[in-house]
């Protein structure tokens, strides 16, 4: 059966009419008993300067929350460098487990732009030149006042019998290879034109060419005050059980994150499908979650501000105003003023202003201005971080603490000193 195979891949590669049937054939396989099984992709980031670190890798971030959002898996992300042997090893791996590769970058007009060459040698294809897109390109440079040079007729070379996708942001045309393993969609590297080519050629494709019908929907749920490992400890026996919803934990600077995803029909079936992990999280972590996916400590306590209309000052010391510029866009109109100092003398003259005198400085400790109310009251087991707020009362059971944990961030963006960021009310 192996010779066969073989003998017909053969066949498909020589013959493009063969090609075009056995590729339907294969890409049924996607299909069994009227039932889709699940689609996998990989990524493929191409450039030397993301391994160089000159440039941070956000295109593969933006692919796999759309991959996500559309039921596509993703077990696999690659960078490689703008090296041929490689990227032909890269390439061929990706098409051998993934139903489509998806490669970011090396499709512009410079020598080591070579992501056409290897995408042809890895299908067993030639490089040849679309004609259609050679007079655009052309044109394109006309329009402008420029002649093109010769290395830009590269971008109009595309592996033969490869699918055009036009790029109306940029020189360069994407293209897709099909082939009996899979397809291979290469996109431009250039964030603003992959980001267009992805959500409207790239995905209506693949819904459309594999019948795509699901999603895969997560809700993330933000804690604070506990560690990685303590939150792992409160919920592993989720992670380490969970099918659909899954599970995971992934930590930030002073904040962690549990992460629900479920794959449904709909948005709507996924969220029933979470609903109950997510009670259950809560139930396991208490009042330490704060906040749920695309909210900030920010912005749930301008929106709890807003909520009660009540407005805010802040006084900051080694913090550089940063705590004033987080309520600012936080809260608005409701953040009234802020006053920053850095200086024992700036302290002086501000404590001298309201009537008080201030202790000798030690060099760390900061005394606030006196105000006719604070918004918080310390705690006696932490002192030097402000534990239970008052004056307003969260409407949400996740929210409890919401003011308290934005005074320890606070404090913490003051540089971990006691006095780095003091709040009050008008």
């Amino acid at each position: 059966m192996a010779v066969a195979f073989l003998a017909l891949l053969t066949a498909v590669r020589a013959r493009p009419t063969l090609r075009g049937l056995y590729q339907t054939a294969v890409m049924a396989g996607l299909h069994q008993n009227g039932a889709c099984r699940y689609m996998n992709a990989e990524i493929v980031a191409i450039g030397s300067e993301l391994l160089l670190g000159q440039i941070v890798d956000s295109n593969s971030a933006f692919i796999g929350q759309r991959l996500a959002e559309n039921g596509i898996n993703l077990f696999y992300k690659t960078v490689v460098g703008d090296n041929l042997e490689r990227m032909e090893a890269i390439v061929h791996s990706a098409l051998e487990r993934a139903d489509v590769v998806i490669t970011t970058g090396g499709i512009g007009p410079t020598q080591d732009d070579l992501t056409r060459e290897v995408v042809a040698a890895v299908t067993g294809r030639k490089v040849v030149v679309h004609p259609e897109s050679l007079r655009e390109l052309e044109e394109r440079f006309r329009r402008r006042g420029f002649i093109p040079t010769k290395n830009n007729e590269r971008q109009a070379e595309i592996p033969e019998g490869a699918r055009v996708i036009k790029n109306p942001n940029g020189t360069a045309p994407a293209f897709l290879v099909e082939d009996p393993r899979g397809v291979i969609v290469c996109v431009p590297g250039v964030p603003f034109e992959m980001k267009w080519l992805i959500d409207n050629e790239v995905l209506p494709y693949l819904r459309d060419r594999f019948g795509l019908s699901e999603v895969i929907h997560y809700r993330l749920l933000k804690v604070s005050d506990l560690g990685e490992s303590n939150v792992d400890h409160l919920v592993g026996h989720l992670i380490a059980s969970s099918s659909n919803p899954t599970v995971g934990v992934l930590a930030h600077p002073g904040i962690v994150d549990v992460r629900i995803a479920a794959r449904a029909a709909d948005r709507e079936e996924a969220e029933r499908l979470i609903a109950p992990v997510e009670e259950e999280v809560y139930g396991l972590l208490g009042d330490n979650v704060f906040a749920r996916d695309e909210e900030t400590m920010e912005s749930v306590v301008g929106g709890l501000l807003r909520e009660k209309r009540a407005s805010i000052s802040t006084y900051e010391d080694l913090s550089a105003g940063t705590v004033a510029d987080t309520f600012q866009d936080a809260a608005g109109d409701l953040f009234v003023q802020g006053v920053t100092v850095n200086s024992a003398d700036a302290r002086q003259r501000l404590a001298a202003a309201g009537g008080q005198d201030l202790a000798p400085d030690d060099g760390l400790a900061r005394s606030a201005v006196p105000t006719s109310a604070s918004l918080y009251t310390p705690s006696k087991r932490r002192s030097s971080l402000p534990r239970t707020w008052a004056g307003v009362k969260p409407t949400w059971p996740w929210r409890e603490t919401a003011y308290r944990r934005a005074g320890r961030s606070i404090r913490r963006a003051g540089g971990g000193r006691t006095g780095g960021g003091q709040l009050c009310t008008r």
